[in-house]
Formats: C-alpha cells, structure tokens, sequence
C-alpha cells in the first residue's frame, strides 16, 4: 500500500496522484508541487490515502509544500499577466496573418515559460512569431496547437441539455464516440442533433451504449419472423428502451399490433426467407404466450380491521370470527338508542369519584278549589285507581248509534 494525495491542476482537468511526504493535506487546500515542468501550483481533490501499489505509477513526485498566502498572491499575479500575453499574442498573429486561433495562456508558477494554446485546420508555421514573443516577454515560449474538444473543455460552456459541458466538469480522458452507437440508440442521424457545440459528437453517447448493446442481444432484429398469441407475423420496429416490438399479422397486415419481447418466439432472426415445412402452432398454443400479470385480490376494510384489533387484543375472541363481529357491530349501529349504561357518557377523572345524584324535590301540589274537595272525597275508590286521576275532570264519555241498514235517515224536524 502507498500513502498519496490527487492533485489537479485545472478546474476539470485530470487528477494526477503524488507523495505527500507525512504531511496531511485537506480537500481544497492549494500546494506547490514538483512536476516536470518545474514548481507547479495545484489544488488538493483526495485527501491522504493509501492506494494499492499497481494504482501508481513509480516514482512518485513529492509534495514541496502546502501554499501559503505568498504562493497564492503569486498564482493572482500570473493571472493577471495571463491576460496581458492574450492580447499581445492576437496582435502577433494577426500582424503575421497566420490562420490560427488562440484559445488560451497559461504561465507557470515560477513565470519562466508561457504556453499558448491555439486551434488550426492544418498545420501552421509560427516561427516567426515566437521570436516576436520571446523579445516582448523574454522568457520562454511554447505553442501548442490543440483539437476543437480541447478547446471546449478550456472555455467551457453549456450544453443542448442546458448543463455546463460534461468535459470541463468531470471527464478526466474524452472517450472515443462513433456514429455506429447513434445507429444503435435508434436515434436521428441530423448532424446537428447528435453533435455537440465543439461540432464532434457528443460525449454522452457513450454513457448508455453498453446498456443498448445488451438490450441488442436480447430483441430480435427487424424482419424477423416470430410467434405472437395472435398469430405469426414479421417484425417490422423495435423499441429497445420499452423491450417491445411491432409485429405485422400475416391475418391483418395492415395493423401492425405491439408484444413484449417475453410474448414473441423468434422462428427466423432478420431478414432471409420463411423456414422450409414451417407449420404456424395452432392458437391455442400461440395463446400461452401471452404474458398474464397478477392481479391482487382487493382487501376487504372490515376483516383487516378485524385482524388488526384482534393483533392488539382489542376484539373478542371465541368462537365467533371477524364476520360475527362485522355484524355485531353493524346491528349494534342500527339501534340507535340501545347503547349500555354508561356509554357516551364522559368517564369520570382518574383518582376522583363522581359526585352523588342530587334528590329531586317533589312538585308542590296546587291548592284545590273547595268546591272540587267533598266531589272527590265522595268519588268510588274504583273509578279513582281505573278513572281519570284525582285532581282532574272526569271527560263525558263519547256514543255513537248505528244507523238501520234498511230505513232512511230520519229527518228530526219532521
């Protein structure tokens, strides 16, 4: 095991690990390194960490300090140059007509040599204009000509996605991108549709290619010749995400029908002609390829309460099950006012007794007119238990005559 720390240099550059020499080092923390281009100022992305020896690459270059205030005062002092050597360069190259594009500067943390990074379609002779910049800047001069990728993760920028561009944010190595993984996404061969702003093709090709790559393994290609639970037919789309297929029925050619890939069996894969002696499986075969998805029963609220408050020790138990128990309790809804003594009431505070009912006073008796008093004494003891109550008016009692079937009503005036 080997103890290093991961460096980078640029904001999306690539990482690169060296020999803290028993120093600890925090994330963020800028340090000056021992490159091969002299004293370089970087930024700490991995912290203290022991690695496995294959995972680096021996010898290691030690770390030389980590970077004081002065060091940083002197990184902002290179900046600034960085943009002075910019303008003075564009005024060099356009003084020599030379057909290049400068796209960056970049001074080292001694300030002893200048790299100036440019674009071109070919090759360019700038000689010439390194002398011219050797006099003006007196230190050493180097021009790179990078490629447009290169270009787009310096400058950085945004993407059709509306995210900054995945080369200046995370890709440490740019991968190699074919039209082929277009073909194979299914997706439009427009230039400007699959092409990023750099006008090579975009990196994000590359991230769900093996992803479509085994789905490719697994559907069967156009043109095949399947079984479906309708029927055979001929592939006609394929929808690699969604695993599912368009299928043209030799019974109804003309509405192509969709099936999932686990619902088709392949008799011939892609193009070529219909199997000698081919049967087609009559449809009660074909039908048991059909994929039956499962459907759950749906839960009844009552016995899953039921068994919820029998969990708790809430319900009874005994012989009676959750649908005595439904019903006990839908009856028990139904008489409205035959609920047991002391239910809905408000239960009596923990620790306190409830307060004793209060007597009820008897009513005063109204005082009898005098005229009543020797009546009632002289009523039969019969007709004051059976009659109207004492105290009270006896009502004259109602008759009724029938009248004669036969005869008329009697006229009492006549």
């Amino acid at each position: 095991m080997t103890e290093i720390i991961g460096v980078r240099f640029k904001s999306g550059g690539k990482q690169y690990y060296f020999d803290p020499q028993g120093q600890h080092v925090d994330e963020g923390q800028g340090v000056i390194i021992e490159t091969s281009r002299g004293l370089e100022y970087g930024e700490c992305v991995q912290s203290n960490t022991m690695v496995e020896d294959e995972a680096v690459v021996q010898p290691l270059r030690p770390l030389v300090r980590i970077a004081t205030q002065k060091d940083l005062d002197t990184v902002a002092k290179n900046r600034e140059k960085e943009k002075k050597a910019f303008t003075i360069c564009q005024d060099k190259i356009a003084a020599h007509g030379l057909d290049m594009k400068l796209v960056e500067v970049e001074y080292n943390f001694e300030g002893s040599k200048i790299l100036f990074f440019f674009t071109s379609e070919g090759r360019v002779d700038f000689r010439a204009l390194v002398k011219d910049l050797a006099g003006v800047f007196h230190a050493r001069i180097e021009l790179r000509q990078i490629g447009v990728r290169d270009e787009a993760k310096m400058l950085g920028g945004l993407g059709i996605c509306g995210r900054p561009f995945c080369c200046a944010g995370f890709l440490d190595e740019f991968q190699p991108v074919s039209i082929k993984m277009a073909k194979t996404q299914n997706l439009s061969l427009n230039p400007t549709k699959i092409s990023g702003t750099c006008g090579r093709l975009m990196c994000c090709l590359k991230y769900e290619q093996e992803a479509y790559e085994d789905a490719v393994k697994r559907m069967p290609k156009n043109e095949s010749f399947v079984e479906t639970p309708e029927g055979v037919g001929t592939v006609s789309q394929v929808n690699l995400l969604k695993e599912t297929v368009q299928v043209r029925l030799e019974d109804q050619p003309d509405t192509p029908k969709c099936f999932h890939n686990c619902e088709i069996c392949v008799v011939r894969n892609g193009k070529g002609k219909r199997p000698e002696g081919y049967v087609a499986p009559p449809p009660e075969e074909l039908a048991k390829l059909r994929k039956v998805t499962p459907v759950e029963e749906p839960k009844s609220l009552l016995n899953s309460l039921d068994s919820a408050l029998t969990g708790l020790g809430v319900a009874e138990s005994g012989g009676e099950g959750g649908e005595g128990a439904s019903r006990r309790r839908r009856s028990r809804g139904r008489r409205g006012g035959s609920k047991p003594a002391g239910e809905g009431s408000a239960k009596p505070e923990q620790g306190k007794q409830p307060a004793p009912p209060k007597p009820k006073s008897p009513r005063p008796e109204k005082a009898k007119p005098a005229e009543q008093q020797p009546k009632q004494a002289a009523a039969p003891q019969g007709e004051q238990q059976g009659g109207a109550p004492a105290g009270e008016k006896k009502r004259p009692r109602r008759r009724y005559h029938r009248k004669p079937r036969g005869d008329k009503p009697q006229n009492p005036e006549a």
